[in-house]
């Protein structure tokens, strides 16, 4: 069961790390993995009652490799720490499966009350590098928490959350459902702008205005198609074909492209 668990958290590392070359490089040179192995085995002793000696094994397990995950801290199967220095976990943080933390994370509390004061993390969550996740939070399935950002508040499934303090920039609740087929990506990129609303280094508001604005548009074609074909099936007459929105091929844009400098050249040259 060890074994088939570090084998398993190995090659998860492979999806998340371009830089992963092979299995005995990712064993032997990833100090978030080495973490995490450490706090297995500390966890077992700290469910034990061998508290101290937990406590003992995972302060090692600092100075071996920059990470702090306290002993009574949860954590599931697929987690991925990259870089990992700076890292702190609590004692009541609870992690999901196949989560990403990357170095400077830290899961702490806001309290020194005894009980739960540490965030909770869904499946999915990844976590910039920097980010502050603070208290007891309930941290939604697949949510994204961006670099240096201090979360105070819970993120719900999906989301994007950005700033200090934590705001929510982007859900993806409407981006499901006008993701169908592919056709929002194209739409989007035909208009040249982020189509998820948020970029990697860019939240920009227009964007996400003009964003929502495409999936609203998106979602009411669908719906205004779907209650004409009802209404045809009960045998009216109404609702002829929408026209289709044209996206053409890249390769064809790029020789327009082409050609509309050349033409400008020209102009100039005459």
């Amino acid at each position: 069961m060890l074994f088939r668990g570090i084998r398993e958290d190995i090659a998860s590392v492979y999806e998340r790390d371009p830089a992963a070359r092979h299995f005995f490089e990712v064993l032997t040179n990833y100090p978030g993995l080495h973490a995490i192995w450490i706090h297995r085995f500390s966890h077992c002793l700290w469910q034990w009652r061998l508290k101290w000696l937990a406590r003992w094994i995972s302060t090692i397990a600092r100075w071996l490799t920059g990470v702090e995950i306290h002993p009574g801290a949860k954590i599931g199967r697929r987690f991925f720490i990259d870089h990992g220095m700076g890292v702190v976990i609590g004692e009541t943080a609870e992690i999901g499966d196949d989560c990403t933390l990357y170095h400077g994370v830290t899961l702490g509390g806001t309290s020194w009350k005894a009980g739960k004061r540490h965030p909770t993390l869904a499946n999915g969550v990844v976590i910039g590098a920097g980010a502050k996740v603070l208290g007891p939070l309930q941290i939604g399935e697949h949510a994204r928490i961006g670099s240096n950002a201090v979360v105070v508040k819970d993120v719900p499934a999906g989301a994007t959350v950005v700033g200090i303090p934590g705001r929510i920039v982007a859900t993806s609740s409407v981006k499901a459902a006008a993701d169908k087929d592919g056709k929002r990506e194209a739409i989007a990129r035909k208009y040249g702008f982020d189509a998820y609303a948020v970029s990697a280094d860019n939240p920009d508001p227009v964007a996400t205005s003009m964003g929502r604005m495409l999936d609203h548009m998106y979602i009411l074609d669908e719906r205004v198609a779907e209650m004409c074909n009802a209404i045809n099936r009960m045998g009216g007459n109404v609702c002829s074909e929408l026209p289709k929105i044209e996206l053409e091929d890249e390769e064809v844009l790029a020789e327009k492209d082409k050609a509309e400098k050349a033409r400008s050249q020209m102009e100039s040259e005459e």
